[in-house]
């Protein structure tokens, strides 16, 4: 969950009022995961750059509606989420379309060395989570990777937090039978 420190408290009052420095700490603070949760739903790089961007300009246009400050970072993935879907939409995609990522090359697969083993996991991992639907996938990422609570999550996608809830318990048992039928043993 992207809650902030009191001492760290954002600059979003002074970003309301049109402030350039405040947006630039918002812009900084925000960039990287907007651009990870982005990526990891479209997979473009591209698309992706594009999206980031077309978040922040909405943000400075509508953060006049936002009601708690304190929210800012769900707000703001909540504007990249509709984002996404106003992508898939234009590109003319079905919710249920998946996309693979690349894959690492058989050397680094056999390599001795943790690191590549833990790379190795990682990226079939996240070849597994480009087989979920994208609400399914969404969940995950906001849940287990940006830390969002149920409720946030709910916030952010447009979804009662009861159907976040079962969203993310099916999410996790889909990931799970994926990664038990990768692993199974072919003997």
């Amino acid at each position: 969950m992207l809650v902030v420190a009191a001492s760290e408290q954002l600059p979003v009052a002074q970003a309301r009022t049109g402030d350039p420095e405040a947006w630039d700490t918002l812009f900084r603070r925000y960039q990287l995961p907007l651009y990870t949760y982005v990526f990891e739903l479209v997979h473009r790089e591209q698309v992706t750059l594009d999206i980031v961007q077309e978040t922040f300009i909405a943000a400075t246009r509508h953060i006049g509606g936002l009601r708690e400050d304190g929210r800012f970072g769900s707000w703001l993935f909540g504007i990249a989420h509709q984002k996404c879907i106003q992508h898939w939409r234009r590109d003319g995609r079905d919710s249920t379309l998946r996309e693979e990522l690349g894959h690492l090359p058989e050397a680094m697969a056999s390599g001795p060395d943790d690191w590549l083993i833990r790379r190795e996991a990682e990226a079939d991992f996240m070849r597994l989570l480009q087989q979920l639907t994208p609400p399914h996938r969404a969940v995950l990422l906001l849940h287990f990777i940006e830390d969002f609570s149920l409720e946030e999550i709910g916030q952010i996608t447009g979804a009662a937090p009861g159907t976040v809830k079962s969203r993310l318990h099916y999410a996790k048992q889909a990931l799970r039978k994926l990664w038990e039928e990768k692993h199974e043993d072919p003997t």
